[in-house]
Protein backbone atom coordinates (compact mmCIF):
# COMPACT_ATOMS: atom_id res chain seq x y z
CA UNK A 1 0.00 0.00 0.00
CA UNK A 2 1.42 3.48 -1.03
CA UNK A 3 1.30 6.21 1.50
CA UNK A 4 0.52 9.66 0.30
CA UNK A 5 2.64 12.70 1.27
CA UNK A 6 1.67 16.12 0.89
CA UNK A 7 3.20 19.26 1.96
CA UNK A 8 2.25 21.17 4.63
CA UNK A 9 1.06 23.98 2.48
CA UNK A 10 -0.99 21.82 0.30
CA UNK A 11 -2.58 20.03 3.56
CA UNK A 12 -3.17 23.58 5.06
CA UNK A 13 -5.23 24.10 2.00
CA UNK A 14 -7.21 20.85 1.59
CA UNK A 15 -6.96 19.69 5.20
CA UNK A 16 -10.80 18.55 5.53
CA UNK A 17 -10.61 16.89 1.87
CA UNK A 18 -7.74 14.82 3.21
CA UNK A 19 -9.39 13.96 6.73
CA UNK A 20 -12.41 12.72 4.67
CA UNK A 21 -9.98 10.51 2.22
CA UNK A 22 -8.33 9.02 5.45
CA UNK A 23 -11.36 8.58 7.11
CA UNK A 24 -13.10 7.16 4.24
CA UNK A 25 -10.06 4.91 2.91
CA UNK A 26 -8.41 3.87 6.02
CA UNK A 27 -4.67 4.71 4.18
CA UNK A 28 -2.45 6.81 5.79
CA UNK A 29 -1.08 10.06 4.96
CA UNK A 30 2.22 11.77 5.47
CA UNK A 31 2.49 15.28 6.28
CA UNK A 32 5.64 16.58 4.86
CA UNK A 33 7.80 19.77 5.89
CA UNK A 34 10.65 20.93 3.03
CA UNK A 35 10.55 17.16 1.58
CA UNK A 36 10.83 15.68 5.50
CA UNK A 37 7.79 13.80 6.82
CA UNK A 38 6.84 15.73 10.45
CA UNK A 39 3.44 13.91 10.45
CA UNK A 40 1.49 10.72 10.30
CA UNK A 41 -2.69 11.29 9.65
CA UNK A 42 -4.11 7.91 9.75
CA UNK A 43 -7.70 6.60 11.15
CA UNK A 44 -8.23 6.27 14.88
CA UNK A 45 -8.38 2.63 15.49
CA UNK A 46 -10.86 1.75 18.79
CA UNK A 47 -8.54 -0.85 20.75
CA UNK A 48 -10.30 -3.28 23.57
CA UNK A 49 -7.01 -4.23 24.05
CA UNK A 50 -5.08 -3.07 27.45
CA UNK A 51 -1.67 -1.75 26.46
CA UNK A 52 0.12 -4.99 27.69
CA UNK A 53 -2.02 -7.10 25.69
CA UNK A 54 -1.42 -4.66 22.34
CA UNK A 55 2.31 -5.05 23.21
CA UNK A 56 1.97 -8.97 23.58
CA UNK A 57 4.66 -11.14 21.08
CA UNK A 58 6.23 -7.60 19.58
CA UNK A 59 9.34 -8.57 21.59
CA UNK A 60 11.09 -10.71 19.16
CA UNK A 61 14.41 -11.69 20.93
CA UNK A 62 15.53 -10.52 24.10
CA UNK A 63 19.63 -12.39 24.96
CA UNK A 64 19.42 -10.94 28.34
CA UNK A 65 17.12 -8.25 29.71
CA UNK A 66 18.11 -7.48 33.12
CA UNK A 67 21.91 -7.32 31.56
CA UNK A 68 22.97 -3.65 31.95
CA UNK A 69 23.75 -2.00 28.69
CA UNK A 70 26.57 0.19 28.14
CA UNK A 71 26.58 3.67 26.31
CA UNK A 72 27.93 2.45 23.61
CA UNK A 73 25.57 -0.51 23.16
CA UNK A 74 22.63 2.45 22.79
CA UNK A 75 22.38 2.89 19.00
CA UNK A 76 21.74 -1.57 18.66
CA UNK A 77 18.88 -1.13 21.41
CA UNK A 78 16.71 1.58 19.16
Amino acid sequence: MTVKRVSKSDFKAKALEYFRLVESTGERMIVTDHGKPVLEIRRYENSTLTPLEELRGSVLFCEDAFEPIGEDDWEAYK
